[in-house]
């Protein structure tokens, strides 16, 4: 069963499902859905609408260049079927799989570093400019917190000077 992609858009497009479009110069198109098929006949660019794989990589929010993506190339070579082959070729495969998404892991990880820092600095930002929003909060709370401090005070100070009047039974 051969799975191919989208043109548009770079998901799987299933046997039996999306739409095969075949210009005059026998040039195949293969779409998912009608969405990415009525996208490319309005001539739509994939790398600038951005939903598609392909202007997530061109923006570079996911990786473009890694060698686990040597792995999933189709080869159009008929092998002979080999039982200790096929069972390598499947540790291979979770072997890429787990390489594959710790570097992606990496990947996002350091690209969510600078963003989290601007985030930081744009909320310190906005703080600095709108602490009089917060101060009377603040002092309110400070408030609250000394109440709650003096009458747990008051409390232990009550349980301290009564005393415990245990009677045993014999």
């Amino acid at each position: 069963m051969r799975i191919h992609t989208c043109y548009f858009c770079s998901s799987p497009v299933y046997p039996g499902h999306g739409i095969t479009f075949v210009r005059n110069d026998s040039k195949i198109f293969r779409f998912c859905r009608s969405k990415c098929h009525k996208n490319f006949n309005r001539k739509r660019n994939p790398r600038k609408v951005k939903w598609t794989k392909s202007f997530r990589k061109a923006a570079g929010k996911e990786m473009a260049l890694d060698t686990t993506f040597d792995f999933d190339k189709q080869r159009h070579r008929a092998v002979k079927y080999d039982r200790e082959l096929m069972g390598a070729t499947i540790h291979a495969i979770e072997r890429v799989t787990q390489i594959k998404e710790k570097r992606e892991a990496a990947f996002y990880k350091n690209r969510m570093k600078d963003s989290k820092a601007k985030a930081k600095a744009r909320d310190l930002r906005e703080l600095e400019q709108n602490i009089s929003l917060i101060e009377p909060a603040a002092a309110a709370l400070k408030d609250q917190a000394q109440l709650n401090v003096s009458a747990s005070k008051q409390k232990d100070a009550a349980t301290v000077e009564a005393p415990s009047a245990m009677v045993l039974d014999q």
